[in-house]
């Protein structure tokens, strides 16, 4: 996890409760359309089927409960930006529990709707959000940790319609604007500094690396993208000399090379 402390954007609670609900929504609706066939199609994680997929994003919800009902920590010992740097260790045991997870879950659709259910009842016990959970990451709000789970699904999102031909499951523009936001803050927390501005337009923009700090007119080192290109670049989906030979990102500058910042995440 990156030394340096950054504090922590400010989110709307409610919008990201409402962003939530609306991208899982959305998954719903695009999972039920799959056939037998769809459900057995391979991923671009690894071994995971398109089924094993969608019963791990159900627990990226299920998991939600299952942190409330453990004890409240005592104290907060991490902030929302830190998650992005501790997700990458749990990566076997995630893997194993989706397997699990789609073999005991045959129907997808129904699992899912559980999932939502469940999910439902236990955000309308807690409609503050500054109860603590104990995560994987360390404890955190309630509140933070639901922008996590902006992440989760929006990236696996792309991962779906990446996996299957012609499905075209939509983004909530509240999720993706808070799963982009988050991932260009863990930028300039694992790269400190003020020498490059690095855009994504309309949902962020960031400063970062070492150097020489700008201060008027426009900035001597420029990194541009798109929301799902930027997040695919920080989820080590796309890798970076990719992105620039497809021009699906812009670079200008000498410090303006991030091949060695990212993926952020794992």
């Amino acid at each position: 996890m990156p030394p340096v402390k950054k504090r922590a954007r400010t989110y709307n609670p409610a919008r990201i409760r409402a962003a939530v609900r609306a991208q899982f929504g959305n998954v719903r609706e695009g999972v039920s359309t799959l056939t037998p066939e769809h459900l057995a199609l391979p991923t671009r994680l690894g071994e995971w089927s398109v089924r094993e997929l969608v019963a791990h994003i159900g627990t990226a919800l299920d998991v939600v409960g299952r942190n409330l009902d453990r004890p409240a920590p005592a104290k907060a010992e991490v902030t929302v930006l830190d998650w992005p740097f501790g997700t990458s260790a749990n990566s076997g045991d995630i893997a194993d529990t989706a397997r699990q997870l789609a073999e005991r879950n045959p129907d997808p659709v129904a699992h899912l709707a559980g999932v939502g259910e469940r999910f439902a009842e236990r955000l309308a016990l807690h409609p503050a959000g500054t109860r603590l959970l104990a995560t994987g990451t360390g404890a955190m709000s309630l509140d933070d940790y639901l922008v996590t789970r902006t992440v989760e699904l929006v990236v696996h999102t792309d991962d779906l319609n990446t996996a299957v031909p012609g499905l075209d499951i939509p983004f909530d523009r509240q999720a993706l604007a808070a799963c982009t936001r988050l991932l260009a803050d863990a930028l300039a927390v694992k790269a400190p500094g003020a020498s490059t501005e690095v855009r994504i337009p309309p949902y962020a923009v960031v400063q970062c690396v070492e150097g020489p700090r700008h201060t008027r007119g426009t900035p001597p080192n420029v990194v541009e993208t798109d929301p799902l290109t930027w997040i695919r670049l920080a989820t080590g989906r796309t890798e970076w000399k990719t992105a620039l030979d497809e021009a699906k990102v812009s670079a200008s500058g000498e410090r303006a090379d991030l091949a060695k910042l990212l993926p952020l995440m794992g």
